[in-house]
């Protein structure tokens, strides 16, 4: 990738205006080293029917954001945004990143990098570059969390933080707006660019701060609900590329089962006879420990809801 790069970063959004903020203003102070192959970048935010006056906001503080351009579409998920974004884009290099992930300095510099690099060994353009995620609960200064072992991540194609050849996305066809609610349409679209034959790049120097409240009791049902809404987009993944390592991605084996239901004790560990043990940690300042342990009735609401949507789909067919 001798050939200079133009930068489209696509970005949905849906009611994040005070994270949304960070996150641009990161992406306005971008340092290119004076041999980059970057001849510049665009930021594309599409704002997918927010109601919280991102909009609004954005329209009277474009002079802060040079780089943005924003588009807006009434709200029908990140699938239909990011394509939105895509459509868009000027860019003949497209990377996604989420509107609440905070970017180091070197952010673009890091992918452009890899980029050059994974042109020299692969000798085509046929591969996308993957940057590190850092979760964080720190607002304030997003960007001083440490790398932990729990940020480790082994999906092949998540739209957090990677860069990728526009025209590869077309080729493969996009996301699928048929991903209407939470999960997995990122990772579907992944199963179709590695069908092209596209290979992985890691990059862990373009590193992004994924910001997310600090956990805390109150967040359980909507943590449930999109446990099963995760569990119901996991079965159209799955009717969609029926493979072995689709069922082990969405947790729909007997392996996942045992593992989920014995942790739980068969569903007796639940949000209701952990509250008391999840509100002490989170009183002594361990909110993440207290969201890790919530993960044993999370995964088991998951594994239920994949089940629960697998046998209605095959019950439809029938």
């Amino acid at each position: 990738m001798g050939e200079i790069v133009y930068f489209s970063v696509v970005i949905p959004t849906y009611n994040r205006k005070p994270i949304l903020e960070k996150c641009l203003q990161a992406l306005e102070i971008q340092q290119l080293s004076p041999s980059s192959v970057v001849e510049g970048y665009e930021v594309v935010v599409v704002d997918d029917g927010s109601t919280d006056g991102t909009l609004e906001w954005l329209n009277s503080n474009h002079a802060e954001f040079p780089h943005v351009r924003v588009f807006e579409q009434n709200h029908a998920g990140p699938a239909a945004a990011r394509n939105l974004g895509v459509e868009k884009a000027a860019g003949d290099t497209i990377i996604f990143i989420d509107s609440d992930l905070v970017v180091t300095e070197t952010f673009l510099q890091s992918h452009a990098n890899a980029l050059v690099e994974g042109k020299a060994q692969l000798g085509s353009d046929r591969f996308f570059t993957y940057g590190a995620v850092i979760n964080t609960a720190n607002f304030d200064n997003p960007t001083s969390e440490p790398y932990k072992i729990t940020d480790f991540s082994a999906a092949f194609f998540a739209t957090g933080n990677v860069a990728i050849p526009k025209h590869w996305l077309l080729k493969a066809g996009l996301f699928d707006t048929g991903f209407q609610l939470y999960g997995w349409e990122d990772l579907e679209l992944g199963v179709r660019l590695k069908n092209l034959g596209l290979k992985l790049i890691k990059c862990p120097q373009a590193v992004g701060y994924h910001w997310h409240p600090p956990f805390n009791t109150e967040q359980i049902p909507n943590l449930i609900d999109k446990e099963i809404q995760r569990g119901r987009m996991g079965v159209l993944f799955y009717q969609k590329h029926p493979t072995w390592e689709v069922r082990m991605m969405i947790q729909m084996t007997w392996l996942h089962r045992l593992l989920w239901g014995t942790l739980s004790l068969n569903g007796l560990l639940n949000e209701r006879t952990m509250l008391p043990l999840l509100q002490w940690l989170i009183s002594i300042g361990r909110s993440q420990l207290a969201l890790e342990l919530a993960r044993i009735f999370l995964n088991w609401y998951n594994v239920k809801g994949v089940y629960q949507a697998y046998s209605e789909m095959k019950f439809k067919g029938a």
